[in-house]
């Protein structure tokens, strides 16, 4: 277990590696006249080289299963202190703790081993599963699937980040490092298909390195290869005050005037009114929206934009005004919901199957025209040819919704046009161009944010917490209770009479009562001034 130094320099005639026989690697010591200087045994005496390889050692670990001697190499290190605290380390869990501590280990080999324990469960999503999947074979690997796993450290997460952070973001006279030349040609391609050129955002940063700690707390917790996760607690905050949930905001008429006189969103997740919401449908309505029956059934009952491009047709029945939400599609495939309490029925009002009756009986004249080149999906949303939708398209259009509506209101209060005029220019019924006109501005939110109005007016309508998280697929009332419902001003109205009900107070008077006092009971003085 003595520390020894060896070098990567290979012999110039076999190639293989010189090791600690380097003629580089020791310094002989010799005399003033040039001869060398021997020990007491007789043998010339030496040093290891400062300047030249790096330190190791070599201990006795437990033997493998089939009794063959095991002698794992510390190292590389930079001084021979470092190694023999790096060799007291592993001796201490060798023997102390009984950590397994296979050096050899690559991170790369454990991650796809950890993956095929995960794959074997038979319980993940198969959208989870191929998440991890690109993580690993695009990021993980490429940037320190090479690292031995013992030797895994910090500064390599925070480094291999640093270079995903650059991917598309470099200049035009940056010069790549390894790492980030690695991750280049991993992303290159996948399966034939070429991988997204997008910046990587910051949210994507940290799903990748929840992988890569889920995967390392295996191998501290389970298969004990590590004393601690090393990747642990990169992207812990550093300040004081604890972060909560981000909780939906209504767009009240002060919040919609502060961001038309500066453009300024006062939240990250906004809702709209009831009034806002109504208005949206009727504008969408009126000009003849093809999918308006969706984006009705988001409005109403929230479903996430997932589940209600993967509605199939047998699980809906308007004629019982049930809904079975039990699939959702991600990107390209269908799969299980989000969660088990996401598998759900609903039950629809009648308005609500009034028009999807109207849309079915569209979507099968739009099948009769389309003839043999229909193609039928199944889904209950679709292109006009058949085609499952894309779940990105109809967050495209109902963008597209509220720029037109915009637009409409702009060319009618700021530039004179008359409504004749606007709807040939938008190719809209006029009603349409009056419901923009005449409905208010309409504040931007998301797609997404539709479910958060719904549970916002469900709440508004004093539907109890329980039916709504069951409505949108919580597993906790307390869970939807703190993110998903928002305050609207029914509630805050209700709440405020409440509590003007419910606290006595003996000088609370309201009009009637004031004259009384004034006048008193019988028109003259009241009684504390008469005495």
């Amino acid at each position: 277990m003595t520390p020894y130094k060896a070098c990567s320099c290979r012999d110039p005639d076999t190639g293989r590696l010189l090791g600690n026989g380097c003629p580089e690697i020791k310094i002989w010591e010799r005399n003033k006249d040039g001869t060398a200087k021997l020990d007491r045994a007789g043998n010339p005496r030496w040093r290891w080289n400062p300047n030249h390889g790096k330190w190791y050692a070599r201990y006795e670990a437990p033997p493998k299963a089939d009794g063959k001697r095991r002698r794992p190499r510390v190292g590389p290190c930079d001084t021979e202190r470092e190694v023999r605290e790096e060799l007291t380390k592993v001796l201490g869990q060798e023997t102390g703790t009984g950590y397994n501590t296979d050096r050899k280990m690559k991170f790369g080999a454990y991650l796809n081993r950890w993956h095929e324990w995960r794959v074997s469960e038979g319980e993940l999503a198969d959208s989870t599963l191929e998440a991890e999947r690109e993580a690993i074979e695009l990021y993980l690997k490429p940037g320190l699937g090479h690292v031995p796993l013992v030797d895994l450290r910090d500064h390599h997460f925070r480094d291999l980040y640093v270079a995903m952070r650059k991917i598309n973001r470099r200049g035009e006279n940056a010069k790549d490092s390894d790492l980030l030349r690695r991750l280049l040609e991993a992303r290159a391609s996948q399966e034939g298909r070429r991988i997204s050129t997008r910046p990587l955002s910051e949210s994507r940063i940290k799903r990748i390195h929840a992988v890569g700690t889920a995967a390392l707390n295996m191998a501290v917790n389970h298969d004990h290869i590590l004393p601690f996760n090393p990747a642990a607690g990169i992207f812990k905050s550093t300040g004081s005050k604890k972060k909560g949930r981000i909780k939906p905001l209504p767009w009240t008429e002060e919040r919609v005037e502060h961001w038309l006189e500066t453009g300024q969103i006062p939240g990250k997740v906004m809702v709209w009114t009831t009034h806002q919401c109504g208005t949206y449908l009727d504008f969408i309505e009126a000009a003849g929206e093809r999918l308006y029956a969706l984006y009705h059934v988001d409005a109403y009952y929230g479903p996430r934009r997932g589940e209600v491009v993967g509605l199939e047709r047998p699980d809906l029945s308007i004629k019982r005004r049930r809904l079975h939400i039990r699939q959702a599609q991600v990107d390209d495939e269908l799969d299980d919901p989000k969660s088990e309490s996401s598998d759900r029925q609903l039950i629809l009002d009648k308005e609500t199957a009034r028009v999807l009756q109207a849309w079915s009986k569209r979507q099968l004249e739009e099948r009769l025209a389309w003839g043999d080149a229909y193609q039928d999906s199944g889904r209950v949303f679709t292109y006009e040819d058949g085609r499952a939708l894309r779940p990105g398209y109809i967050s495209e259009r109902f963008n597209q919704h509220l720029t037109q509506y915009a637009a409409i209101r702009c060319r009618y209060y700021d530039e004179g046009w008359s409504v004749a005029r606007i709807a040939r220019r938008h190719r809209i019924s006029e009603q349409a161009v009056r419901v923009a006109v005449e409905g208010g501005p309409l504040p931007p939110i998301r797609f997404h944010d539709l479910r958060h109005g719904a549970a916002t007016m469900l709440r508004a309508a004093h539907v109890p917490i329980k039916a709504i998280s069951d409505m949108l697929g919580h597993a906790s009332t307390s869970f939807t209770d703190d993110v998903y419902t928002a305050v609207a001003e029914e509630l805050a109205e209700q709440a405020a009479s409440a509590i003007m009900a419910f606290v006595p107070r003996r000088n609370r008077r309201d009009d009637s009562s004031i004259v009384r006092t004034i006048n008193g009971p019988s028109g003259g003085q009241n009684d504390l001034n008469q005495e």
